[in-house]
């Protein structure tokens, strides 16, 4: 198969444990008073961000001050300005950042458990926005919410990822799932596998969904044949396949519209 990544949901606690907050600072990035307080240039800096989230959005603010604010919650006294320009200069954007394994964010000089965990967090929201706006309702309907949501869940995944939506016979989303994981260039799909769960479930339909870590979303030679293979045991159980998306990190292929499916 064509390179691909993988997202997962992990549950995380809603707030940093207090002996998680504590961690994170280097000596060269913590200013400190003597009472152990922040600065007050700080407080007010922190004012000032929240306030211009609060009356622009996020749209009004560039990935590093979007990255600061999530930041404020897990290092409450000291500037973290420095840290998330960090982040976004070894990850690329505030998406890379949230989507980055644990492992390679505890690389970064400043990062502690409350500062992924933090992370963690607006991730996993993320994720369970975008999907709440396509669990139980017709898919092909609300095709750019599908979209937004596998985007969202896949995009950014380091390693490859492949999902089966299955939808019931009006074509509403009854189950999302994580069909298998593999590495950046490869993930093992069991059509078997996939037509046992699509018959447990009662599904009528299928979409298929994987990432290519590359970014680039053009299918493989791999990519071809394993649908086709999936296509075939569908229609011997009576089952549709109504779409393979391919998601890369900008855009999205779809097979059927390509002609492939």
């Amino acid at each position: 198969m064509s390179p691909n990544r993988a997202f997962s949901e992990m549950p995380l606690p809603l707030f940093a444990a207090p002996d998680l907050v504590t961690d994170e600072a280097s000596p060269t990035d913590r200013p400190s008073g003597a009472s152990g307080k922040a600065p007050s240039y700080l407080a007010d800096h922190r004012s000032r961000l929240r306030d211009r989230f609060m009356s622009g959005g996020a749209a009004a603010m560039p990935d590093y001050e979007l990255l600061e604010l999530v930041l404020f919650r897990a290092i409450p006294r000291q500037d973290v300005k420095p840290l998330a320009r960090r982040l976004l200069e070894v990850f690329g954007d505030f998406n890379r950042v949230l989507s980055a394994n644990p492992a390679r964010l505890a690389d970064i000089p400043g990062i502690g458990p409350a500062v992924i965990q933090e992370l963690k967090i607006v991730e996993a929201a993320a994720h369970r926005l975008a999907r709440s706006k396509v669990m139980g309702r017709p898919v092909l309907s609300s095709w750019d919410a599908l979209l937004d949501y596998c985007h969202t869940a896949m995009a950014h995944a380091e390693i490859e990822q492949f999902r089966t939506l299955y939808l019931d016979r009006k074509n509403m989303l009854i189950a999302d799932e994580e069909q298998a994981r593999g590495t950046v260039d490869h993930v093992p799909v069991y059509p078997r596998e996939i037509m046992r769960r699509a018959l447990g479930l009662n599904a009528s339909a299928l979409i298929l969904v994987h990432n290519h870590p590359s970014g680039d979303p053009t299918p493989s030679e791999a990519d071809i044949v394993m649908t086709a293979r999936i296509v075939r045991a569908a229609e011997v159980m009576g089952i549709t396949v109504h779409d393979h998306l391919i998601i890369g990190k900008s855009r999205e292929l779809s097979f059927r519209a390509e002609g492939l499916l």
